[in-house]
């Protein structure tokens, strides 16, 4: 195994113990497994909460985001440690551009509706929570994602990347093709200008729990390979 170090960033509305299953199959696999919980702050905060996980490292890491957590990584992935990104259902800026740039050109998804507060704040809907963002979990684990959801500063998706780390580091990117979070088209497209090892994969916008092993593999793959 060339690389033992894995580090997990979650994304927006969500914590890091959704990454569990992911955590469970890697860790069984030898790896060292560590989860960032991302403020949901500012870009700027986010990628100083990863980026002292990365410094944590004891060598060289493959550094993992989903959805938001795409953009963290894009950032903080810059980081000398870092060896390899793997973008699941993610974000992938690049140089200059910011989050919100990414949507553009692409369908509306009718049913990832976000509702945000007077201070800026916002949160998924409940009423369409489980079919814009876990169609494929249980009742029951749908309801705990719902209820236990992190609002994320909507400011954030205004700023800006410095220098997108898929440039100068190998990528690779698991897609879940039923995700209703993004345009299918949005995240092929930011997949392929990262020339990211694209793995298709049946799934909501929460594949990072209900198609974990894929997610894993691609994982171990990254290690392996870089």
């Amino acid at each position: 195994m060339s690389i033992k170090n894995v580090v997990l960033v979650h994304g927006a509305f969500a914590d890091g113990s959704g990454w569990r299953n992911v955590y469970d199959d890697l860790t069984a696999r030898g790896y060292r497994v560590t989860i960032v919980q991302n403020p949901l702050t500012s870009l700027a905060d986010d990628v100083a909460a990863t980026t002292r996980i990365l410094e944590q490292q004891d060598g060289p890491t493959v550094l993992v985001g989903h959805s938001w957590g795409g953009t963290v990584i894009t950032e903080a992935g810059n980081h000398p440690k870092v060896a390899a990104l793997v973008y699941v259902s993610a974000l992938a800026p690049d140089s200059g551009e910011n989050t919100a740039k990414q949507y553009e050109g692409f369908a509306e998804t009718p049913d990832f509706v976000i509702d945000v507060g007077e201070d800026g704040y916002g949160f998924l809907n409940r009423e369409k929570f489980k079919v814009g963002f876990a169609h494929d979990l249980n009742d029951a684990d749908a309801a705990f994602l719902r209820d236990t959801q992190v609002p994320i500063n909507m400011a954030v998706f205004e700023t800006p990347v410095t220098h997108a780390a898929w440039h100068d580091k190998p990528a690779w990117a698991v897609i879940a093709t039923e995700d209703k979070s993004f345009d299918q088209a949005m995240l092929q497209h930011m997949a392929k200008r990262a020339n990211a090892k694209i793995t298709n994969v049946s799934g909501s916008h929460a594949l990072f729990i209900t198609q974990s092993k894929t997610v894993a593999d691609t994982i171990a793959e990254a290690a392996e390979s870089a």
